[in-house]
């Protein structure tokens, strides 16, 4: 969903520095979709994940919360939370897969659809990554892009190292080529206002 008076800020990355953005993925982040449609639809055509990936490597799934067996079905609101992991060890990990064999043990943790969510409309969701998932589909969700509040992301490039920045070869503002010093002077970063934030790794732009 576009917004022509969100701030936005592109970096461009070397590869080896990519992984340095997987703990913001992790806590949970704001991207745009459509929503009034299946997960499984909000996965492979909007987002471009395979649906063999998804099949394969998305083994474990919660909705809003809750688990979910059956991404065909589960319906996706706007503002809703999305986690996606790959197989988790042990009991935990079984009873939460997708599907599993013990998943009915996960009682009021698994998704019930509720209500008809049938208009397909702009809008934003969180989404968190875990384990295997983030290095296979982290920079795409960071190339695509995603909403942050400028505090919070501010508070996170400050905590970067040197070298962070060394392997940062361009940082693009508003759509203005700017130097680390004069990002950290902008009112986006500094304030509480939106910033759309895209990540791309400068050996593949």
């Amino acid at each position: 969903m576009n917004n022509p008076h969100q701030d936005r800020l592109v970096l461009t990355m070397a590869a080896s520095q990519i992984s340095e953005f997987y703990q913001l993925l992790q806590r949970g982040v704001v991207v745009p979709c459509r929503v009034g449609c299946p997960l499984g639809e909000l996965l492979t055509d909007q987002w471009g994940i395979a649906a063999d990936y998804v099949t394969e490597r998305v083994t474990t799934v919660f909705l809003d919360h809750r688990a979910i067996d059956d991404v065909s079905t589960a319906m996706v609101k706007g503002g809703a939370t999305i986690a996606l992991s790959g197989a988790m060890p042990g009991l935990v990990g079984a009873t939460m897969r997708r599907g599993g064999y013990y998943a009915a043990m996960r009682g009021a943790m698994t998704h019930q659809q509720e209500g008809d969510e049938s208009d397909n409309q702009e809008a934003w969701v969180r989404l968190k990554l875990f384990n295997l998932l983030l290095p296979e589909l982290g920079p795409g969700f960071l190339r695509r892009g995603l909403r942050m509040d400028g505090t919070e992301l501010a508070d996170f490039l400050r905590s970067k190292p040197d070298g962070f920045w060394q392997g940062c070869s361009a940082i693009v503002w508003n759509g203005q080529t700017v130097d680390t010093d004069r990002l950290m002077l902008y009112n986006g970063l500094n304030g509480s206002s939106s910033v759309f934030l895209t990540v791309t790794c400068e050996d593949n732009p």
